[in-house]
């Protein structure tokens, strides 16, 4: 109980004036009262807090700068405050648009005391000084006077508030801390007026462990740039964009259609459908089954990989490498040369001769397209913004994907700049995609085992053309797979699934980001490139990547329920399981659960189609090895996509894997 009682400081901020007028019961009109404005959590409250100063200022002591912010703005210092000046003044940029400040402002005096709880206006204590629950707050004006002053307004319309001036800046700042616990809308009416709505106190006493202090104003980043913003804290805000959307006052689920409805307001491109897909049906109770006992197996090594080469360098017995990679991945010294085959920059059917001409026209044909950007004037590039945007989101995510990794750490690696130039020549590929957040992750695994700049952009191609629809404007790949996934749940686990649902968890957004970056930021780097490999191959089914997240689903599942996990505590546990997942583990699971699947008799044709198992699917299946009945294959593959959502209209360029 004494831990709930600790009052924790959110935002702090002093030199905040009220400009009291006499008919307010000021003082002095002349004078103003300058204070300190804090938010405060205390017992899963979240309060807004101003405490004047006991000394007043005089404005005929200051100067003030005008709309050209020309002349220098001066407050009166005290002689040991002026040392702090010059450091304040490195650190501290004010947002306000019409306000340079050129000394920063510090007082001698000591804030007044004053109690918990609503509006103060106690005799003993300052007349200005209060604390109020964000919770009352009705509005938020922000007004511009040459600084920026903010109005309070709360819902009790009887009870007024001082503006309060930030004549030295902040107001961004505070508002942006706000923003973390309230969800601030522009009104339809006055559009510098912003409404509030609050979440629920379950959402107070959790966000702190669901956002870092880098991610502060995600929110707002998010509504202004989804594709920015998307890969970073998606999966984390979810939770802050479903409880301010349902609000504190309100204690009744909102209905499943208008949660979809807010939701895809807020968050463009992610509508909701609440029917059925096409073709899906309704999932009852099925006995599956026992689950099969699973085994993995060794890596493929580089003795076994050269001795399925025949004189002329093609590859015998494709489907039994297939099935080996899948069953135990491949061992590093060989990944460099398995990754072209699998990824389809090699064909499986070419021989010594015919990889080298190939290399060597993609060679060439890299380097054109690289030339058209890097052979770009300034005074070109001035004319293209798309371009221009492109290169500024590429330099930022390139300088902090996997710096931790020897082959990217350290300062002027010169890796860095073969990943930012394999992106930038992407962009030069697919120009309508571009580069979006996220797709440095997915190269960077490549880029470290290829370890050359050509053949990495080929092979990234090839994995782009099957992640491409999770990129898209629309998000249609995204939608999908959240579907698909649900889908899949329903039928191993029914009663984790409602249980979900349950919890309002139903859409399953907290394995957004597993499903966009395939499992990128959930698994340690080397567990990624076995992970990778193994999915590569196509096997057992289509859309093997939704099993897995099924497996750690399944792993987690007792926790959370046992626990009586709600929204919050969901989302918490799901992305605190990063770095902490056994891959082998895991893709023992998934294959599991897949023969488990398949030994079903009566299996729902929604998914049969998700996982490819009608009787046209081109998957081979390793089922045979364990005893399990397998339907008859085709003996030729044409092509093959992990994901079920490649592209059906590739570039000319695109390339394809091939099995005899």
């Amino acid at each position: 109980m004494a831990a709930d009682s600790v009052l924790k400081v959110i935002f702090e901020l002093e030199g905040v004036f009220i400009h009291p007028s006499p008919d307010e019961g000021g003082p002095d009109q002349d004078l103003l009262l300058s204070g300190s404005l804090r938010i405060l959590e205390k017992d899963a409250e979240v309060l807004v807090d101003y405490r004047p100063l006991e000394d007043s200022v005089d404005p005929s002591n200051m100067l003030c700068a005008g709309q050209d912010s020309s002349s220098v703005v001066e407050w009166a210092q005290s002689p040991r405050d002026k040392s702090q000046s010059h450091q304040l003044l490195e650190t501290q940029q004010s947002y306000e648009t019409e306000w340079d400040m050129v000394n920063a402002v510090s007082f001698r005096k000591k804030p007044c005391a004053n109690g918990e709880g609503s509006l103060s206006h106690s005799q003993g204590r300052s007349h200005w000084a209060f604390t109020i629950s964000v919770s009352d707050l009705r509005s938020v004006t922000v007004k511009d006077e040459g600084w920026t002053f903010i109005i309070l307004k709360l819902k009790e319309p009887s009870t007024s508030l001082p503006a309060l001036h930030f004549h030295q800046g902040g107001s961004r700042e505070f508002l942006d801390s706000l923003r973390r616990f309230a969800l601030l809308t522009e009104s339809p009416d006055d559009e510098m007026c912003l409404l509030v709505s609050t979440p629920n106190k379950a959402l107070s006493q959790s966000f702190e462990n669901l956002l870092d202090d880098n991610n502060f104003g995600l929110i707002h980043k998010f509504r202004r740039d989804p594709y920015v913003s998307t890969f970073v804290g998606l999966s984390k805000v979810t939770n802050y964009l479903f409880d301010a959307l349902r609000g504190a006052e309100e204690q009744q689920h909102r209905p499943p259609e208008e949660v979809a409805d807010l939701l895809g307001e807020v968050i463009p491109g992610l509508e909701i459908n609440q029917q059925e897909e096409p073709g899906f049906e309704v999932i009852t109770r099925i006995d599956l089954g026992v689950r099969p006992q699973v085994s993995r197996g060794e890596p493929l090594t580089a003795d076994e990989w050269i001795r399925h080469h025949d004189a002329e360098g093609r590859l015998q017995g494709v489907e039994q490498l297939r099935n080996k990679i899948f069953k135990g991945g491949v061992c590093h010294a060989v990944r460099k040369e398995v990754w072209k085959f699998l990824l389809g920059f090699s064909p499986w059917s070419s021989t010594s001769e015919d990889r080298k001409s190939l290399q060597k026209a993609k060679t060439d044909e890299y380097f054109r397209m690289k030339l058209q950007w890097k052979s770009m004037s300034e005074e070109q590039e001035s004319r293209n913004s798309k371009l221009r945007d492109y290169r500024s989101l590429i330099e930022k995510d390139v300088d902090r994907t996997d710096r931790t990794n020897p082959f990217y750490e350290g300062l002027n690696n010169p890796t860095l700049t073969l990943l930012h130039d394999i992106l930038m020549t992407y962009c030069m590929y697919d120009f309508d995609l571009g580069y979006v957040q996220g797709m440095s992750d997915l190269l960077s695994p490549i880029l470290f085992v290829i370890e050359s700049e050509d053949d990495a952009f080929w092979c990234f191609v090839s994995f782009m053309d099957q992640m491409h629809q999770n990129f898209e404007e629309q998000m249609q790949g995204m939608k999908t797979q959240l579907v698909q996934l649900s889908t899949l749940l329903r039928l191993l686990d029914l009663a984790f699934w409602n249980y979900l649902e349950s919890q309002e968890s139903g859409y399953l957004y907290f394995c957004f980001r597993w499903l966009l970056i395939r499992f990128k930021r959930e698994l340690s780097f080397q567990d990624v490139l076995r992970l990778w490999e193994v999915m590569w191959t196509g096997l057992p089914c289509q859309n093997f990547h939704l099993l897995v997240c099924c497996a750690i689903l399944d792993s987690e599942k007792q926790k959370i329920m046992e626990e009586n996990y709600g929204f919050n505590e969901i989302l918490k546990h799901i992305n605190e399981l990063s770095m902490k997942l056994n891959v082998e583990e895991i893709l023992q699971k998934a294959e599991g659960l897949y023969l488990q699947i398949r030994s079903c008799k009566d299996l729902p044709r929604s998914v049969s189609t998700i996982l490819g198992l009608d009787s046209d699917c081109p998957c081979s299946d390793p089922a045979t090895e364990h005893g399990s009945a397998a339907a008859p294959r085709p003996a030729r593959r044409q092509e093959f996509c992990s994901n079920g959502l490649c592209r059906d209209n590739r570039p000319p360029n695109s390339c394809r894997a091939e099995f005899t």
